[in-house]
């Protein structure tokens, strides 16, 4: 029997003043955000819980908000990855499970964005091997690599043996990669600028090459997330729409 496989598209926050006039009404109060974002899309990337963790009564007032059918991608805190840079992660696995219960079926993947400092090497693998070996294995995982040393075979394995989700990305100075290393490919969209990230709209005709390539990955029996960074002006909206309006029309 074939496995059904989900995409999903969505941004990375959702509440932004420059989408006045792109996807909010001009004067839409801040609180009313969500229940408009919502309506266009099925997933969002909490990039927030990366500089401030939510308490756990915030995660439980998402879900009683958050539609059925809706999932919260969560960033992992800097604390983690940035400041200990995955050294003594015990505490912090504790509070990704009462994360996770508190989301409840509104939850979709860890985000575990690495320090663009930290290169590859025995020490540093070995602290992503025992932060994945301690994480619960009813969390998904999906690890964001911003030194290009990452980009070898063995860190694939290590990834595809903890069931772990390798993120793809799109964006000024980081490698593109399009590896699979779990039945969930997590992609993330940091705009087409080569100077600048988060900068740019990424034409048509680019979206349609991202369509295929999740196309290829669906026919694998991968679930597919790609969030947009790219926010400024309004940009990463536009883009998901096209790409949610490419998806569609696919045969």
């Amino acid at each position: 029997m074939t496995p059904v496989v989900s995409v999903r598209i969505g941004t990375s926050g959702w509440s932004y003043d420059h989408w006045n006039s792109v996807l909010y009404p001009t004067g839409m109060p801040v609180s009313r955000r969500l229940a408009r974002y919502v309506q266009e899309f099925d997933t969002v990337e909490l990039n927030a819980s990366f500089y401030r963790w939510p308490k756990d009564s915030t995660f439980e007032g998402w879900r009683q908000r958050l539609p059925e059918g809706f999932t919260m991608t969560v960033k992992a805190h800097r604390g983690l990855t940035h400041f200990r840079r995955l050294r003594e992660p015990e505490a912090w696995v504790e509070r990704f499970e009462r994360c996770w219960r508190a989301l409840g079926d509104r939850r979709e993947a860890l985000l575990v964005q690495l320090h663009p400092a930290l290169a590859c090497d025995d020490a540093s693998t070995a602290l992503l091997d025992r932060f994945l070996t301690l994480m619960p294995d009813w969390i998904p995982v999906a690890v964001e690599f911003r030194h290009p040393s990452w980009d070898a075979p063995a860190v694939y394995d290590l990834l595809e043996r903890h069931g772990a989700a390798y993120v793809v990305t799109s964006g000024a100075g980081l490698p593109c990669v399009l590896r699979a290393t779990s039945r969930l490919v997590y992609v993330r969209m940091h705009g087409p600028d080569d100077e600048h990230l988060y900068a740019g709209s990424y034409s048509d005709d680019s979206m349609r090459w991202w369509a295929d390539r999740i196309g290829e990955w669906q026919d694998q029996g991968r679930d597919v997330l790609v969030y947009f960074n790219n926010d400024g002006e309004g940009n990463a909206v536009r883009n998901a729409w096209t790409l949610k309006d490419l998806l569609s029309s696919s045969p």
